[in-house]
């Protein structure tokens, strides 16, 4: 690869005045697409998927962990499969602390097809403590497409994460991203920005031990 062009001080400051400009341009447009994304409408869930983690049994409703928003990341880990993906697994080191996503009133798991009995000791090796449940005995995957068929009839797992949002008991799907729409996050602040609430303000960010839960 070659390097770049080597130029005068004046010069590299006329050329990032030029590239400022349009870095600013694209936030712009960003922040207009985050705010029609936060206007999307939302569909129910009526299914009933039953998940298996660290506790046993739970619901989709469990996932939430009594909090008003859930980001799912689909891990790619078919039931065949000794262990996981490697681009999911570069994902998921990329996830901060939890609990700035926890003081804005949303949690987050992590969801696989593989059963729990294989997820638990990949998830010991790479030293993850995120919530982690298996889908093995639901729709869940196909009904979000995360797990997709092939031309050939066999399934194909796709990485993505997917938003809800629950009013009381009742659970809503609000936002999906695959593949290269999960470019540039792992941030809390970035996960947020897929939520129907988005990020919120940046005064209201603490340390991670000063947030009162």
């Amino acid at each position: 690869m070659s390097l770049p062009e080597i130029v005068s001080r004046e010069q590299w400051r006329a050329a990032r005045e030029d590239l400022l400009a349009k870095e600013e341009a694209l936030a712009r447009a960003r922040e207009a697409l985050g705010a029609e994304r936060r206007r999307m409408p939302m569909v129910g869930i009526d299914a009933e998927y039953v998940f298996e983690g660290g506790d046993g049994k739970a619901t989709l409703l469990d996932l939430f962990d009594g909090r008003g928003q859930l980001v799912v990341h689909h891990f790619m880990f078919a039931p065949e499969w000794e262990s996981g993906c490697r681009g999911c697994a570069a994902f998921l080191d990329q996830v901060g602390h939890l609990a700035h996503l926890k003081a804005r009133d949303t949690s987050f798991a992590v969801v696989s097809r593989a059963p729990y009995t294989r997820i638990l000791p990949f998830k010991a090796r790479l030293g993850w403590t995120v919530p982690w449940y298996s889908s093995y005995d639901s729709d869940f995957n196909a009904d979000f497409e995360a797990t997709v068929s092939r031309p050939d009839g066999e399934l194909a797992e796709r990485q993505g994460l997917s938003c809800f949002l629950r009013d009381g008991d009742r659970v809503f799907h609000t936002y999906s991203a695959f593949g290269r729409g999960l470019d540039g996050l792992g941030s809390a602040a970035g996960l947020l920005e897929l939520t129907a609430r988005g990020r919120g303000h940046e005064s209201d960010v603490l340390y991670h031990d000063e947030y009162d839960f």
